[in-house]
């Protein structure tokens, strides 16, 4: 019996999770989501960032149960289906749903006319299951919502929701090389536009290329101790490696815990003195 499971999934986090296990109680598993983000069509001004990328969220997916996991490319001809037709063209014709689970505040269908309430009240041969938010500490626990938690810099709260550690995933890039120079060498990551990006500060966590994986300390912003107009990077230092040729492989930078806020220093000399500090910090974070 096919028990299909709907959403977008964004970072898969515990509500997800909970989905996922009451869609996995009425047969294997089939999970439907989409892509890009519905957002991107209505209101791309408004198009959140993203957790993960799709091939993440797809392996994560299939991680927590789902068998198998459909994208349906959303699109505004999509998006002009009504709730009915959803119904008969994707769950029925496409799908062939015994089971269809959801979160309580689902919607589908054009202008999201349709709801939990419609999926059950349809008069379709699938039953239907709707979950209701998981909560954390009061509140709905929600991609939205650990975006923001990343955005300001609370990862280890972000991690709580997450039940895992918030990654960044990119090619390590040349940049301008002066971690290098000061025996602090560091993996610049490039990232896509859609990521999420934790706040501007340094970070403990690891950095894994290749099978490989260290302990690191990892810098968020601008670098303003250094004069110069630059943007934002991420740059993770594996801790006590000196002679990691990285440059062009996919990097994967982990986030355990915010050390510290960016800070000018005056001069190299008091930089140095804390990048020490931070390094000690996160080698022994990292090393519980």
């Amino acid at each position: 019996m096919r028990s299909v499971a709907i959403g977008i999934f964004d970072g898969v986090h515990q509500g997800h999770q909970e989905i996922l296990g009451e869609a996995a109680k009425h047969g294997e598993v089939t999970v439907l989501t989409f892509d890009p983000h519905p957002t991107s069509i209505f209101a791309p001004e408004r198009t959140p960032s993203m957790l993960m990328s799709l091939e993440d969220r797809i392996s994560f997916l299939k991680d927590h149960g789902a068998k198998d996991v459909v994208v349906l490319p959303f699109t505004r001809e999509f998006s002009s289906l009504t709730p009915d037709q959803f119904i008969e063209e994707i769950l029925l014709d496409q799908l062939h749903a015994a089971h269809v689970t959801v979160g309580a505040n689902f919607t589908f269908g054009h202008k999201a006319a349709g709801n939990a309430d419609y999926l059950k009240n349809s008069g379709k041969s699938f039953g239907v299951s709707a979950v209701d938010l998981a909560e954390n500490r009061g509140s709905a626990i929600s991609s939205s919502r650990i975006r923001t938690l990343i955005v300001d810099g609370d990862i280890e709260r972000a991690n709580e929701l997450l039940t895992r550690r918030f990654y960044l995933r990119g090619p390590v890039v040349h940049g301008e090389k002066r971690g290098r120079t000061i025996g602090y060498p560091t993996a610049n990551i490039g990232l896509a536009e859609s990521a999420t990006i934790p706040a501007d500060g340094v970070y403990a966590g690891w950095l894994e290329v290749g099978g490989d994986r260290w302990p690191a300390a990892i810098s968020i912003g601008t670098n303003p101790t250094f004069p110069g107009v630059r943007g934002r990077q991420v740059e993770a230092y594996a801790l006590d490696q000196t002679d990691l040729d990285l440059y062009d492989q996919e990097a994967k930078v982990e986030f355990g815990w915010r050390l510290r806020d960016t800070l000018k220093f005056d001069g190299l000399d008091p930089l140095l003195i804390q990048m020490k500090a931070d390094c000690e910090r996160a080698r022994e974070l990292t090393s519980k």
